[in-house]
């Protein structure tokens, strides 16, 4: 099978049977998500997988009741730093020295320049960059579910601030940011397991764009036209 033909037969389940994955899919689809890139390697995030069905059955109570959360055979709870700090990069740029067997100065000049960019923006900026950076790994770990054929459901529907109570993520230095069910579709009670799959039409998706384009639309106004999208 190639990734298209994966990512055309993957929908968001919207009912799950409770069949349980094998662990070796499981730890695939984990480590598709843990090899996914970061901005500057940091990996601000991490993975909670809960099976548990009385915990389940908590986090489902809010996420708006929906039945994917019970159904699962395990739900990826993607957890991404509430903030950036001097320490936290330090941490992970002398681990990546320490693998790469290279001194912790060989990153000094990048990290300080690094900092100094992240610092004066903020704890709210920092915790919605991180946020971003677990989408990066989450999509991986769509894509991995569907080459393994395990259905997953991409949700965002759920109380942050409850379920960061819940799974004992405040005062952790990190914040919920996506939720992941993993399983096997149950097609006769899935409303949306026939219906086609339906995508923005490629040449409104993707277009070429060049310097000259831009230019263009600027001359067109500064000379009180109209700019046009056919050229």
């Amino acid at each position: 099978m190639s990734l298209l033909e994966d990512l055309t037969w993957r929908y968001a389940t919207k009912k799950m049977n409770g069949e349980r994955i094998s662990a070796d899919k499981l730890n695939y689809i984990l480590e598709a998500a843990r090899l996914a890139p970061s901005s500057s390697g940091l990996q601000p995030y991490k993975i909670l997988v809960i099976s548990d069905p009385a915990l389940l059955a908590k986090i489902r109570e809010v996420s708006f009741n929906q039945s994917q959360v019970t159904d699962c055979s395990h739900l990826l709870v993607f957890v991404a730093w509430d903030g950036y700090s001097e320490e936290r990069i330090t941490r992970v740029f002398n681990y990546t020295m320490d693998q790469r067997g290279l001194p912790y100065q060989t990153m000094a000049d990048y990290k300080q320049n690094l900092w100094a960019m992240y610092e004066p923006l903020g704890p709210e900026w920092h915790a919605q960059h991180a946020a971003k950076q677990s989408y990066i790994a989450f999509a991986m770990a769509i894509a991995a579910a569907a080459e393994q054929r395990v259905d997953a459901t991409p949700i965002e529907g759920f109380s942050a601030d409850q379920l960061d109570t819940l799974l004992q993520l405040k005062g952790s230095g990190y914040r919920s940011a996506v939720l992941l069910p993993l399983g096997y579709r149950q097609e006769s009670e899935d409303w949306l397991v026939k219906m086609k799959k339906v995508r923005t039409p490629m040449e409104e998706f993707a277009s070429e764009l060049t310097l000259a384009d831009l230019t263009n639309t600027e001359d067109q106004a500064s000379a009180g036209q109209p700019a046009s999208a056919d050229q």
